[in-house]
């Protein structure tokens, strides 16, 4: 069977009573393949099975119409009767369910559900989607289909799933690797061009399903890849069609929210997995959408480089054309031409031209950059590590305050320690030319004292009480760059 069929399988429907779950044991295995070109399956189908076998949901209608039944509710409704009367209803039948009106409380309802040989109720809530927990569905039907799944899965399986993260796939991410080498060279091999081109696509497809696995596993022996550990940024997904986790390489049950997707990388594991991901992110160029407003151990990882491009290109075009500049930092550039420069940053990234061809002004150059450094979702100097600058600063003695915040420098992140250190340099160079340009260290610490580090609270007393310890901090970094970092 040609993978082409195999992959097929994965665009079926996630209840398609028909497709055999053996089909879903291997992502890309190529049958009656020469032996040295064989490779285990990846995926465990063991919860796929289990859900192929949860209950069907059946829907007991009522027999007549019932008085103020919610406009959002169908047939199913069956208006204020006791659980009694619908234990009555469902009949002992399996998956079988109904809504009621509470009797105690009016205006509240209950989705009844029969599963495992007994009813049970849950208090049922509509704020435009349906949900008795998290997760919220357009319709009843999905709700109780979702419902029964897990129920039927969690009850069958709640030791082997307890026992998922054990020994994860996630440890072995060459064989991705591995994978992608062998297909090709298979592929070159291939005599028949017509066939060549159609599994060609089929497997290319079906490697797309490992993608974020292939990108990290080859990142992980690029020796040019700045090792900045990153955590994955992890966001509830819906994922269409069956879905498998990448770390411990089990199904991703249930029809919605069945796990979670970083949102730099791609990679997709269940919500328990996510704990256990190591803070290996390895965001990709695609996933991007922006330069400014993006977290910065992310960019920078993005674009396998030491520091964000901005700051590179920025300073390397003040360096060029304006240490001399008078009130360089202090002197603000035009607004709109600003916001042009951050737009050609996204837009362009590090083809951006800010050349004095085109910003003839330096002052929108170093805006552009201070503007870089203020939109960080996470500051340069982090919010963790904020409240232990302000107290080094508040240190009398000058030497003991320079070890403090030399031991606080070690507490950042790497990314940022590193732009940070190569800001530094920069603004040292800009203090040696402070006969041309009248900014010392103590202006420049006035400057980007509140535009490398904020206050993790959002208190307008507390940052007007923290200004001068900002500008301390700041000023202490450029006068000591050459022993702090």
């Amino acid at each position: 069977m040609l993978l082409g069929e195999y992959y097929s399988c994965f665009t079926q429907k996630q209840r398609g009573s028909q497709s055999s779950p053996v089909l879903f044991l291997v992502l890309v295995h190529v049958a009656q393949r020469d032996a040295e070109e064989y490779q285990p399956p990846i995926w465990k189908s063991y919860l796929y099975q289990l859900q192929q076998e949860a209950p069907r949901p059946k829907r007991i209608i009522c027999p007549g119409e019932v008085e103020n039944r919610p406009k959002y509710y169908g047939r199913e409704f069956h208006g204020i009767i006791s659980r009694e009367q619908a234990d009555e209803l469902l009949g002992g039948v399996e998956g079988a369910y109904i809504l009621r009106e509470s009797q105690r409380q009016p205006g509240c309802y209950t989705l009844a559900l029969r599963f495992g040989n007994q009813t049970l109720n849950y208090r049922l809530f509509y704020d435009g989607k349906h949900f008795v927990g998290e997760k919220r569905f357009e319709s009843i039907h999905d709700l109780v289909t979702d419902g029964l799944i897990t129920l039927y899965i969690e009850t069958k399986a709640s030791e082997y799933i307890s026992k998922m993260t054990t020994n994860p796939i996630y440890e072995h991410i060459g064989y991705a690797t591995l994978l992608r080498e062998k297909v090709s060279r298979r592929l070159s091999r291939s005599k028949n061009e017509s066939r060549k081109t159609s599994v060609t696509n089929e497997e290319h497809a079906a490697v797309e399903k490992i993608s974020s696995l292939v990108r990290r596993a080859a990142l992980t022996h690029n020796d040019n890849h700045f090792n900045y550990e990153k955590t994955h940024n992890f966001k509830v997904h819906t994922f269409r069609g069956p879905h498998w986790c990448e770390y411990c390489a089990n199904f991703m049950w249930g029809l919605i929210a069945q796990g979670v997707r970083c949102s730099d990388c791609g990679l997709n594991v269940h919500k328990q997995c996510s704990k256990h991901v190591p803070n290996d992110c390895q965001p990709d160029l695609k996933r991007i959408k922006k330069v400014y407003c993006c977290d910065l151990t992310t960019l920078v990882k993005a674009h396998n480089t030491q520091r964000p491009m901005v700051v590179d290109i920025c300073i390397r075009e003040i360096e060029a054309r304006g240490l001399k500049s008078e009130g360089l930092y202090r002197v603000s550039g035009f607004t709109e031409h600003i916001e042009d420069v951050k737009m050609a940053f996204d837009r362009d990234g590090e083809k951006a031209d800010i050349s004095a061809n085109v910003y003839p002004d330096i002052n929108i150059i170093t805006g552009a950059l201070k503007l870089y450094f203020r939109d960080l979702p996470i500051p340069v100097i982090t919010y963790d590590t904020y409240p232990k600058f302000i107290e080094a600063a508040k240190i009398s003695n000058a030497d003991e305050r320079l070890e403090a915040v030399h031991e606080l420098l070690m507490l950042l992140p790497p990314a940022h320690y590193e732009t940070l250190r190569y800001l530094m340099i920069h603004l040292k160079k800009v203090t040696l030319n402070e006969k041309d340009n009248f900014m010392n260290a103590e202006n420049l610490g006035i400057v980007f004292g509140p535009t490398l580090m904020r206050s993790p609270e959002d208190s307008t007393l507390t940052t007007l009480q923290d200004m001068r310890y900002q500008k301390l901090i700041v000023q202490i970094l450029i006068e000591n760059e050459d022993v702090l970092f």
